[in-house]
């Protein structure tokens, strides 16, 4: 796929015009979105990733345009799991629900520039060194291992890391929020407000993600561009999927296992397509065969697809059995 410097200056400048109408929503008003207005948002920016790939479907083909979708609907599952642990951050540091948005928004800008950041040298070690692929692979069925083992993270599995203690040791802070500044006068002092330390949290949160849902997206393509567009249009939206699910993350119980399925399932595809780009065989009654399959894009958004679609259905009927349960055991 060859991309011109005119294309990607033309989706660089339509998606930050995007996001700069977002900024500006959110500056303007702060206010905890409705659930009307998150289902708007999000089905916007859903159909905006769809009409994005029916372009790249004309101009491009099916082929680019399956990829696109199948990495699209990977990073979009993984941001939704992000959801979980910036509940948690949430809840912990008492964030006030007007706020909230806010504190999302730069989470998202901040991955932005992270993921950008990864996708430019996981790009130019993959077409440098072929060997990568075997490092991609093996974390991210690592990571899927360690997602089957812990589920879902709770607030009690939250832990501060070293950068927001010594944040909280070194820096001068206030105990109380400023609406949503980062820095407030107390006793004619500037002091920093707990919102730094949200947004450090979010941060950081933010790196450890993207260190997992780079190499699965370039497990799908390896084309720069659809990798950052894939990124970028899972990311957007992400703010009012946040208010419009609710409570609704509490009962996706088996979404964690899902992704692990997800994960291991792009980590075993990375590792056949480097054992095929290496031209390593399999000795077969003393001939050398080319052994390694390769794992078409349609079968790949196919297991996607229906693995999310299994462990949303099992979670949510085994959520409602466990409400009866609770409801019936209440009337005694």
């Amino acid at each position: 796929m060859n991309v011109s410097g005119l294309a990607w200056a033309g989706t660089l400048i339509a998606l930050t015009a995007v996001l700069l109408v977002d900024l500006f929503i959110i500056g303007r008003r702060p206010h905890e979105p409705s659930v009307r207005e998150s289902s708007i948002w999000v089905g916007f920016y859903v159909g905006l990733a769809l009409l994005f790939g029916a372009g790249l479907w004309l101009a491009a083909g099916p082929g680019v345009a399956g990829q696109f979708y199948t990495g699209w609907l990977t990073e979009y599952s993984l941001s939704v799991d992000n959801l979980f642990v910036f509940v948690i951050i949430m809840g912990r540091f008492a964030v006030p629900r007007k706020y909230q948005q806010k504190v999302l928004l730069v989470g998202i800008l901040l991955a932005l520039v992270m993921r950008g950041g990864f996708i430019a040298a996981g790009a130019a070690l993959l077409a440098q060194f072929t060997w990568v692929f075997y490092i991609f692979g093996a974390f991210l069925i690592y990571t899927a291992i360690n997602l089957a083992r812990q589920g879902e993270p709770d607030e009690d599995e939250f832990s501060e890391n070293v950068l927001i203690r010594w944040s909280r040791k070194a820096l001068p802070l206030s105990r109380d929020f400023d609406g949503a500044k980062l820095t407030t006068h107390e006793n004619g002092r500037r002091l920093f407000t707990p919102m730094l330390i949200v947004m450090i949290a979010i941060g950081t949160t933010d790196l450890i993600f993207a260190l997992d849902s780079i190499p699965a997206i370039f497990g799908i393509t390896q084309e720069p561009y659809l990798v950052f567009t894939a990124n970028v249009f899972a990311l957007m939206g992400l703010r009012q999927l946040y208010f419009l699910l609710g409570g609704l993350l509490d009962r996706l119980i088996y979404l964690s296992y899902g992704l692990a399925v997800v994960l291991g399932f792009i980590g075993v595809k990375l590792v056949l397509e480097a054992l095929a780009d290496n031209n390593l065989p399999f000795i077969n009654n003393g001939e050398h065969v080319a052994w390694a399959p390769h794992i078409p894009i349609w079968l790949s958004l196919a297991v996607i697809l229906g693995t999310l679609g299994v462990a949303t259905a099992a979670s949510l009927v085994k959520s409602s059995r466990d409400r009866r349960r609770e409801l019936a055991e209440a009337r005694g």
